[in-house]
């Protein structure tokens, strides 16, 4: 078979590891495995894969100290396995450099998704100053904005959301996230101020503000842009 993307699984459990070998591999990708973090970072610099898989549950050494660690020396796309469901831990991951998360016990499918998503964006980056996903389309080197076929007009600090948005495509970002990289204040509680901008991009951009399908809330946490297909 040829592979199209090579994945780092780092994790303890032999039966997951296993999950993932068949599901990932049947769907173009060619995998390494490592049972713990030390042997992870090892694999990771060795066969410098185009996304990592890590568990945080590591016998050696807790996963987002490990997650650090590579994001000293790599942007590759990380999504963590986590057990842990609380919206501070979920906030740590992120801060921490985590592309995503998955909580256990998860669906291949969900995980499957999610890596589409990060890979995109890891390769979008690489590759083109268009964006799209849906029904939008964004060309970001002439700052055109089109829903369908039409343009659509934002202010400046709308845009500069949406750029930061697409540039994180399919990433949670968190509230103190956007409000560091937007306003350079990421100690702000004022959520609200954020909350009113989202809303003003939801009614320009979403087809059903209401409902929206790519500006999604995480609850508690912050927002993603969907990767639709």
């Amino acid at each position: 078979m040829d592979y199209q993307n090579n994945v780092l699984i780092i994790d303890d459990e032999p039966q997951i590891r296993k999950l993932l070998k068949i599901s990932l591999e049947a769907n173009g990708m060619k995998t390494f495995e490592a049972v713990n973090g030390r042997e992870g970072l090892i694999q990771a610099a060795m066969t410098k894969p185009d996304l990592i898989i890590l568990d945080l549950g590591l016998p050696d050494e807790d996963g987002i100290e490990i997650l650090k660690q590579i994001r000293e020396w790599s942007l590759v796309p990380v999504i963590v396995l986590t057990v842990r469901d609380s919206e501070e831990d979920k906030i740590a991951l992120l801060d921490a450099g985590a592309d995503d998360y998955v909580t256990k016990p998860f669906g291949t499918g969900e995980l499957l998704a999610r890596i589409r998503a990060a890979l995109r964006h890891s390769q979008h980056q690489e590759e083109s100053s268009i964006f799209q996903t849906g029904n939008l389309l964004v060309d970001l080197s002439a700052r055109i904005v089109k829903i369908g076929n039409e343009s659509v007009k934002l202010t400046a600090t709308e845009y500069s959301i949406l750029k930061l948005f697409i540039q994180n495509a399919g990433k949670v970002l968190t509230h103190k996230f956007i409000m560091k990289e937007i306003w350079g204040n990421p100690f702000s509680d004022d959520t609200q101020y954020l909350r009113v901008y989202i809303g003003q991009i939801r009614k320009k951009l979403e087809e059903d503000p209401s409902n929206p399908k790519l500006f999604v809330t995480e609850s508690g946490i912050g927002y993603r842009l969907n990767v639709l297909e």
